[in-house]
């Protein structure tokens, strides 16, 4: 994947998991939607792509997305929520991964297993690595992934309407009889029309 399918999926979770300053949680999960990717620092140190910590190995199993799920059982205010959506979001990262049309597959079930899998419906066209997304190739998996994940990334970045003195972006209605009610002059008068 060109990653922008990784990143929608952190935003949308960024999104869902805050209310308030959404854009710190929008950002945080859009880093950790990328992090099982790390493992392309491993062909720098001669590591091969099916290598057990190749890149859809290890940082790509099911185990890595559990570790994620232990760090929500710690205590803290919205631990356990924000460390739901983020092993959430680990686990999708090679889900999405064993959707696409190449590479070698993900090792979902590593340390136990080193096999790597697809998934039998794989709509994602897989993306070049490296300088080959700059290719027409690498831009043709950007517009696929823009066009595949446009609902999560329209509910990530859609404008919040903010309504003082109201939850969760609903105008607060008035209540039928105020708005019912003439209005009667000031019985002080200082509310009186200054043209007469």
């Amino acid at each position: 994947m060109a990653s922008l399918g990784h990143v929608a999926v952190g935003l949308a979770a960024g999104r869902l998991h805050a209310r308030e300053r959404p854009v710190k949680w929008m950002g945080a999960f859009a880093l950790l939607s990328l992090a099982p990717d790390l493992d392309v620092i491993g062909f720098s140190f001669g590591i091969p792509y099916e290598a057990a910590l190749g890149h859809r190995g290890a940082s790509h199993s099911l185990l890595v997305g559990l570790l994620g799920l232990a760090c929500a059982l710690a205590p803290g205010p919205q631990r356990l929520r924000a460390g739901l959506l983020g092993a959430g979001v680990l686990l999708s990262h090679g889900v999405l991964d064993a959707l696409t049309t190449g590479g070698l597959g993900v090792a979902f079930f590593w340390p136990f297993d080193d096999t790597r899998f697809f998934f039998p419906l794989r709509p994602i066209p897989v993306a070049p690595i490296g300088r080959g997304m700059a290719s027409g190739r690498g831009l043709y998996v950007l517009a696929a992934e823009a066009l595949l994940f446009s609902p999560a990334l329209l509910y990530a970045l859609w404008p919040r309407r903010a309504f003082k003195g109201t939850s969760r972006g609903s105008p607060r209605a008035e209540p039928a009889s105020a708005s019912a009610r003439p209005s009667s002059p000031s019985p002080r008068g200082s509310e009186r029309d200054p043209r007469g």
